[in-house]
């Protein structure tokens, strides 16, 4: 089997393009660095109009009886949980005499715990002297609180263990006076009765004097706690620096805004799904990319201008004048998204090609960009495309238009038979490049290439095709002829600028391999 086409699957497009993800985020760097700015600003705007209200710090000390090494901090947890009760913020209110609920001044302080026997109070006020005594107030409520907790428990423990010694002795008194009413001479039985009754008293014994120390113990280890809860760090103000604050809420506010404005990049870049990689737009278009320009200046070039700018527009001149002059067919250049830099592309191509024949430009742009460009003396004339029909036959006709949304496809034609495609990266979304692509190849209108505007200048994906029929240059001519031909395919070839065009008649077409085997 012989075809003169080779078909070739391509592989499936991943659902989603890091490398085409982070380079339209990279290129919508305004958006994020706005974000930044913006945050930053807020940051500081909070710092300075926002300022935290005056705020007093003490610490305490906190002795526990149940304290132990390994301790996973729950007693001091349990002490902060207790120092935000209504009963804490009433006694301290009480000794300031502060009309104020306890509810709500309950939101004015807060606790931490900063090791196991360390308590930290925050407090806020109207001002530095009374957040001052609101820390002392607060403070020594909690203290005495935990003091009169730690005394009641001493209390009631050592109540406990006298009521049981008082229990043992009056077992103690019943096996007294059993033993009192039993003679020593008896019968064995009797004996051994008596034995086991002073067994029992001796035990009782025991146990009364455990009873009374353990209860002495309780009593005298409540001072030891009463004089471990202490204030440590005496009630202070609070210093607060505002270029300090105003800095770290600056930073915060930029971190803030950096990860929302990438986040709002990514976002908006996966749902406008604009091409920002040659590779891409060369296969959403189906051309190759043929040159990548910068965006060019709405003024006049000067020292801001880059040096290889203007060496790349040149380059691009020549090679498009050589196509122009090479081409029976009149060569248009259609616009996307850059209409003035397409403009200045189409005048300087123009005075080259004025150099050795007569040119017209016929403006087919939909806004004025080409009317209103600066033009020198002796610049070939520029026509709307009313005036087009007009021109004579010898006078080469080069076409700008668009093909932007709105676009009257029809005219295109008009303008010439083939096009360079002039598109600036990641302006238009791959549904509608795929509908240039579409009404071009409907219209009969062959794309030459593209040319790439403000492309993205970490890109280095390959932006030619090699697995279409007409992508590059030399396909394009084969397309070219063979429409001219009648079907007959024949190769065009360009000898130098604006030498002479030879066509030869092409060999058979290529066999294809029908097995791999036969491949090998």
């Amino acid at each position: 089997m012989t075809t003169d086409t080779t078909s070739q699957s391509s592989p499936a497009a991943p659902l989603l393009d890091l490398q085409a993800l982070v380079a339209a985020v990279r290129r919508r760097r305004r958006l994020w660095c706005s974000m930044v700015l913006l945050g930053l600003l807020v940051g500081a705007a909070v710092a300075v109009l926002l300022p935290p209200p005056p705020t007093a710090v003490t610490k305490v000390l906190v002795a526990h009886k149940e304290d132990q090494p390994n301790d996973t901090g729950t007693l001091i947890r349990t002490d902060v949980a207790l120092l935000g009760t209504t009963r804490i913020a009433g006694q301290a209110l009480a000794s300031l005499k502060s009309p104020q609920e306890p509810e709500d001044f309950m939101g004015d302080y807060r606790g931490t715990g900063l090791t196991n026997n360390l308590l930290q109070i925050d407090v806020t006020g109207g001002s530095e002297a009374e957040a001052v005594a609101r820390a002392k107030a607060l403070a020594d409520a909690f203290v005495a609180d935990h003091i009169r907790r730690m005394r009641e428990a001493a209390t009631a423990e050592a109540t406990a263990l006298l009521d049981q010694r008082d229990r043992m002795r009056e077992e103690l008194a019943q096996v007294n006076k059993a033993i009192g009413h039993r003679s020593p001479k008896g019968d064995p039985k009797a004996s051994a009765s008596l034995e086991s009754l002073f067994a029992r008293r001796a035990e009782l014994n025991s146990r009364i004097a455990d009873f009374d120390q353990r209860a002495s113990e309780a009593r005298t280890g409540t001072p030891r706690l009463v004089a471990g809860t202490q204030i440590v760090d005496a009630p202070r103000a609070v210093r607060h620096s505002l270029p300090k604050a105003a800095a770290t809420n600056a930073a915060i506010g930029s971190v803030l805004g950096l990860v929302l404005g990438l986040a709002l990049a990514a976002v908006g870049a996966v749902v406008a799904d604009r091409p920002v990689l040659r590779r891409e737009i060369a296969v959403n278009l189906g051309a190759s990319v043929m040159a990548e320009l910068r965006r060019a200046p709405r003024r006049p070039a000067g020292l801001r201008q880059r040096p290889g700018t203007r060496a790349a527009y040149e380059r691009l001149t020549a090679a498009l004048a050589r196509i122009v002059r090479g081409s029976a067919e009149p060569v248009s250049l259609l616009e996307l998204g850059c209409a003035h830099s397409a403009s200045v592309i189409a005048l300087n191509l123009a005075r080259a090609l004025a150099a050795k024949e007569q040119v017209v430009v016929v403006d087919g742009l939909p806004g004025p960009e080409l009317a209103n460009s600066r033009q020198e003396p002796g610049d070939p004339a520029v026509v709307g495309g009313e005036r087009a029909a007009a021109l004579p036959h010898r006078v080469r006709r080069l076409g700008v238009g668009s093909v932007a949304p709105g676009t009257a496809w029809t005219d295109l034609p008009w303008l010439g038979g083939r096009a360079v495609l002039v598109v600036r990266a990641g302006h238009g979304s791959a549904a509608w490049l795929h509908t240039v692509a579409r009404q071009l190849a409907d219209l009969r209108v062959a794309v030459i290439g593209v040319v790439l505007i403000d492309p993205d200048p970490r890109d280095r994906t390959d932006g030619t095709l090699w697995d279409g029929q007409r992508t590059a240059l030399r396909g394009h001519f084969e397309w070219l002829a063979r429409r001219n031909g009648g079907g007959t395919s024949h190769a065009v070839q360009a000898v130098g600028e604006g030498g002479p065009w030879t066509e030869r008649r092409s060999g058979p077409a290529a066999r294809i391999p029908d097995s791999d085997q036969e491949a090998r």
